[in-house]
């Protein structure tokens, strides 16, 4: 790699990071500067020491599954037997429902992941003189639950110095402050490797906190004791992990439960150190992702059948479709077209939707401007679930894409972006070396591409038991890997991309090759 090549590439990554002021953990902002930090603590020491019942109520993605963990493993460490509930998508709902709420009867009920939407829940809550603590990261809606506190960095007046953080991580900084107000001595830093597990799974900004945080967590799982982790590295076959693992083994793995089953199945693998009914439980998880695969593939196909590909905003709605899966999907069809989009899963007269985007489209907020044909819907800017009555599907399909069209947002933006323009000579140790230097990576750290132009093939293979995937290979043996179906290209011709540079360990021998991205 040449010297002006490295030293653009350095800086151009560095200056992602100019802004950011929690860049180790000695760095890490307090506990009780969250608004009613201290509040939610005393009411905890509170019920420990007058032996109330403590429900914790998560939600059924990883995020939520891994804030129940987090809760109940450090309560079950100060010796306080608490009760935890995952909710069944398919028989409660989203978090802390009303259906979940009938089941509580007394004691203090604490959220994570979730509550921050739930109104009229926390009304049934307060008739039965239950106390409610929210701990939450979800954008704030105008009507706030009325409950005993809340601890969410989304709250206005919360003076937290990093908003967008993962639910599991405010979790975490909760049991952080009831740890030192009892003055417990658990080792706190022990949680951080399920922390950055949910936060790479929940796409939180991969600056700032969340670098921080996800760098040592990923630390911590190079020599974890947790049977769970090791079952994964076991599974990856990888000793060290990184957020590529996390997002795209360790992530769909522990959702499975949760699209599929119930995610109490993910909570108690989390929890368990037993082996053998870990492994047990993990090669249960593991069928039920392979099930999930299918089930997803054969939705997505169907949702081709279904969308209008000249509207702004994609909204599909179908009874076929399996309600586990529909996030996934809309993530999908949003990259796919480069734009936004909606899958609806019906049942009876109500459609529940699942929304994702990409870029600068906030889709929270894309939705407020339509609530009124909404029964409800929450989430963050790059994500949201959203509930509709089937008689309005059309009017919120109409006027979704007019608000989107109002925004004047441009959906035919190049859909890859790359961070500089490179030829395959520069595919050496130190180019990788320095794109390592500044991860982990994710939303808002996205991984360096770059633009190869008129590079010539000088061989063309095609991989994969289906053979879908295929290899180019250039001078200097540099491997340029696309893993989606294109239509096989003649060797000795000249093609331009954008790819990612990745690395590769076969018998003992190290190679660094490219990643396709797209071909230009």
């Amino acid at each position: 790699m040449t010297t002006q090549n490295r030293i653009k590439l350095e800086n151009i990554l560095k200056d992602r990071f100019k802004n950011d002021k929690h860049t180790t953990i000695s760095s890490l902002p307090q506990p009780d500067s969250f608004k009613d930090m201290n509040k939610a603590t005393k009411r905890v020491i509170e019920a420990i020491n007058k032996d109330e019942t403590i429900t914790i109520v998560g939600d059924y993605d990883v995020d939520g599954v891994v804030s129940t963990t987090i809760m109940v493993e450090f309560f079950n460490k100060i010796g306080k037997r608490v009760k935890w509930i995952v909710p069944n998508r398919f028989k409660h709902g989203y978090g802390l429902s009303q259906k979940i709420a009938q089941k509580i009867d007394d004691g203090l009920v604490i959220t994570v992941d979730n509550g921050i939407t739930a109104y009229e829940t926390a009304l049934i809550l307060k008739k039965k003189n239950i106390d409610l603590i929210i701990t939450d990261h979800h954008t704030v809606p105008k009507n706030i639950p009325q409950s005993f506190a809340i601890i969410n960095p989304k709250q206005p007046d919360c003076n937290f110095a990093y908003k967008n953080i993962c639910g599991a991580f405010v979790a975490w900084y909760f049991c952080a402050n009831i740890n030192k107000s009892l003055d417990t001595n658990i080792d706190m830093s022990n949680f951080l490797d399920l922390v950055a597990v949910a936060t790479v799974a929940d796409v939180m900004p991969m600056k700032d906190i969340n670098q921080t945080i996800v760098r040592y967590g990923l630390k911590k799982l190079k020599n974890t004791q947790r049977v769970s982790m090791q079952l994964f590295k076991k599974h990856i076959n990888k000793d060290i992990l990184d957020e590529v693992d996390i997002g795209f083994a360790i992530a769909p793995i522990l959702n499975s439960a949760g699209r599929l089953k119930d995610a109490s199945k993910s909570v108690e693998f989390l929890l368990s150190n037993d082996i053998q009914k870990s492994q047990e439980m993990f090669d249960d998880l593991v069928q039920l992702n392979n099930l999930r695969k299918t089930i997803q593939q054969d939705t997505f196909k169907n949702t081709i059948n279904d969308i209008n590909k000249d509207d702004d905003v994609i909204v599909v709605a179908n009874k076929s479709y399996h309600e586990g899966v529909i996030g996934i999907v809309a993530s999908k069809l949003s990259e796919t077209f480069n734009k936004p989009a909606f899958v609806f899963s019906i049942k009876d007269d109500i459609a529940k939707g699942s929304a994702r985007t990409s870029g600068d489209i906030d889709l929270y907020s894309l939705i407020d401007q339509v609530k009124s044909s909404t029964k409800g819907f929450g989430g963050h800017k790059g994500a949201a679930g959203v509930v509709v009555k089937l008689n309005q599907l059309d009017e919120f399909k109409q006027k979704i894409n007019k608000a989107m069209t109002n925004q004047r947002y441009d959906t035919k933006k190049t859909k890859r972006k790359y961070l500089m323009k490179l030829t395959i000579d520069d595919i050496d140790k130190e180019l990788f070396d320095i794109v390592q230097k500044f991860s982990p990576y994710g939303y808002e750290n996205e991984l360096p591409s770059f633009l190869f132009e008129d590079e010539t093939i000088q061989k063309h293979i095609y991989m994969g038991k289906e053979k879908t995937h295929q290899k180019f290979l250039f001078d200097l043996d540099v491997e340029l890997l696309c893993f989606f179906n294109h239509q096989k290209i003649d060797q000795n011709k000249k093609i331009s991309f954008v790819a990612n540079i990745g690395k590769n360990i076969f018998r003992g021998n190290t190679t660094y090759n490219l990643i396709l991205k797209e071909f230009l």
